[in-house]
């Protein structure tokens, strides 16, 4: 029997992909240019070329969709039966017919029209075969488009289906819904199943993996099943069915004593013996779980009875067990296990295989050469070199943590072997390239210290380090209380210029007439007086104002000192305006010349940026052809722009 991987299955296309597939794949992988002046017998194979690739690439795709989707006669009883209870075998099977009956269709039109193909007798009734042969293809796979949206229904649901591999050790868990198997399948294995408070939360299979004696085992998670009989059985429930008719595999039928799942002890135990002939030739364990709520010995008798009796009747071994607080868990695993293993074993022994392995083997058994007892025992000489070998061996921290226990109290210094003994366990325990810092501290350092100290004093009471006081004469008083005056006067300048800076007025409107001067002679030599500087030696000083020409000013200053009648031009020139900008021309106030300007920039950027239009920064190259309309092949009636 062939084992499936149903995630492998390709993507099965809608029939008008099918056929956009098909017809694009023709016309790029087969030749497409042909001439009236060809010879008909080339004429002919161009266009059956086209005829038969056409449907070799149908057939190979037809085939590969029959060949990747399971048999259900070749496939394991389990997948077989899996799939009829999920899509009905005969709509499977019905579309998969479908399917090879277009796949044979295709393949004799295409003989057919191959055949017709002889007699076209010119370009045109080749091309017309050829066009009716592609469209008879196309109409067949039209005609299956049910067929294919139902079979990739199909391929998306297997590809969800786990993975049940139906010959490795398995065990099932099965029982009435939400008592408690998705959260027992969850503890023991590596799967994540959604665990609810209420019932049909699993609506399908479920598989986990664990590892017991170093081997891999799975886990099959079932949906509930309630009681009643096959026929009224649902898709969710007929699956449970399924996995507990044809998997080999060590059964644990879940009870809840609690009957927190909403159904009466009772009821789990018909149930049980409704779906007992499921059970036929598989290793049985009736498990009793929720016992954190309550537990068997402390249910009413009659409860009791109706566990008795399904004790006696089937002999079957009843396991407490509660998933919330972990009590025997780990137990009913073990079970499972360990029985299985066995029932495996037992299997295996009465099959007539293991007649033929056992007579191959041979197991020799000793015979005692006389009653003197001879125990097992290690010679001396073995044991004293085991003894050297462990004390050549150096004993780690950890070795030592572990005998001394509590005791144990971390001593890196004692590795310090390159500094002596004596120094190892000194106060100061910092090291620096294998050397204690503390031997390079000169121990006579304090002494020193004090004797520095004590030469200080001493210089400081023989006024080693008191600075001369410096006797000033009448003449440095007086320069110096007149330095202190120009120092102060000039800081009230200074404070003065800096709040009339601050307070300073509106600027007014240029006027013609000249600023009225507030520096004079007589001003300054008063300023001087009131600082204390004798001003009585420079009554004849010359303070007049320099002469317009004898500065280096302007060279048109020079001009009209050394001109005595100027020319007009050089006036005119002189006594010009300065003109304003244009912007500045129409507008007197401000505030409305900038908001005229904001207008129109953003007139200008609307039309730039949105249209795409000129704005005025662009150049203008008038070109009364352009190139682009009138150069190249042009078709009739495309020369209408000029």
């Amino acid at each position: 029997m062939a084992l499936y991987n149903f995630k492998k299955i390709a993507v099965v296309p809608s029939a008008k992909d099918f056929i956009d597939i098909i017809l694009s794949k023709t016309q790029r992988k087969t030749p497409t240019v042909v001439h009236k002046q060809y010879k008909i017998t080339r004429i002919r194979n161009f266009y059956m070329r086209k005829i038969k690739f056409s449907q070799q690439s149908f057939h190979d795709r037809l085939t590969q969709i029959l060949t990747e989707f399971p048999k259900l006669d070749d496939v394991h009883p389990f997948y077989a039966d899996l799939i009829n209870v999920l899509y009905d075998k005969d709509h499977y099977k019905l579309a998969l017919g479908q399917i090879n009956t277009a796949k044979h269709l295709i393949d004799n039109v295409a003989k057919d029209y191959v055949r017709l193909m002889k007699f076209g007798d010119s370009l045109y009734r080749c091309k017309q075969l050829k066009r009716a042969a592609l469209g008879r293809m196309a109409t067949i796979m039209k005609r299956q488009a049910s067929n294919l949206t139902y079979l990739e229904q199909v391929r998306q649901h297997l590809a969800r289906l786990p993975s049940i591999d139906p010959y490795t050790r398995t065990v099932i868990i099965c029982g009435f819904p939400n008592v408690g198997k998705s959260s027992f399948m969850n503890k023991i294995t590596r799967a994540d199943v959604e665990v609810q408070p209420y019932a049909f939360t699993t609506k399908s299979l479920y598989v986990g993996h664990m590892d017991y004696k170093y081997l891999r085992w799975q886990v099959i998670d079932t949906p509930g099943i309630l009681d009643h009989s096959l026929e009224e059985r649902n898709v969710i429930e007929m699956q449970a069915v399924t996995a507990l008719a044809h998997l080999r595999a060590c059964v644990l039928y879940f009870l809840d004593p609690s009957e927190q799942c909403g159904h009466t002890l009772e009821e789990q135990v018909r149930l049980f013996e409704s779906i007992k002939p499921l059970f036929a030739n598989k290793p049985l364990i009736v498990v009793a779980n929720k016992v954190d709520i309550v537990q068997i010995s402390e249910l009413p008798d009659e409860k009791q009875q109706v566990l008795k009796s399904l004790k006696d009747d089937s002999s079957v071994p009843i396991m407490e067990m509660s998933t919330v607080t972990d009590t025997g868990v780990m137990e009913v695993k073990t079970e499972a296990c360990e029985t299985l293993l066995s029932f495996r074993v037992d299997q295996k022994m009465r099959s007539k295989k293991v007649d033929g392995i056992l007579n191959r083997l041979h197991v020799a058994v000793p015979k005692p050469r006389d009653d003197k007892p001879r125990p097992p025992c290690i010679p001396e000489t073995v044991l004293a070199k085991r003894e050297a070998q462990q004390s050549r061996k150096r004993k780690l921290e950890r070795d030592i943590e572990l005998e001394e226990g509590d005791d144990y109290v971390l001593d890196l210094k004692k590795t310090y072997t390159e500094i002596p003994e004596e120094e190892r366990w000194d106060i100061i325990p910092e090291i620096w390239e294998g050397h204690n810092i503390a031997d390079y501290i000169d121990p006579e350092i304090f002494d020193k210290l004090e004797a520095l100290e004590r030469e200080e004093e001493i210089r400081e009471e023989t006024g080693m380090y008191v600075v001369p006081k410096i006797e000033l004469t009448d003449t440095m008083r007086e320069i110096k209380a007149l330095a202190l005056q120009i120092r102060h006067k000039k800081a009230i300048i200074r404070d003065e210029a800096r709040v009339n800076k601050q307070c300073r007025k509106p600027a007014m409107p240029r006027n013609t007439r000249a600023k009225a001067r507030d520096r004079s002679v007589s001003k300054l030599r008063a300023n001087m007086e009131e600082l204390g500087v004798d001003m009585s030696e420079s009554k004849g000083a010359h303070f007049t104002k320099t002469k317009r020409g004898a500065s280096m000013g302007p060279p048109l200053k020079k001009m009209r000192m050394e001109v005595d009648k100027p020319s007009t031009s050089v006036v005119a020139r002189s006594t010009r305006a300065v003109v304003p900008s244009r912007n500045e021309m129409g507008v007197k106030d401000p505030a409305m010349r900038k908001k005229l300007a904001k207008i129109a920039h953003r007139a200008i950027s609307k039309k730039v940026k949105k249209y795409g239009l000129k704005g005025e920064a662009d150049r203008f190259i008038g070109n009364k052809m352009p190139k682009h309309l009138f150069t190249g092949k042009r078709g009739i009636g495309k020369t209408d722009r000029r």
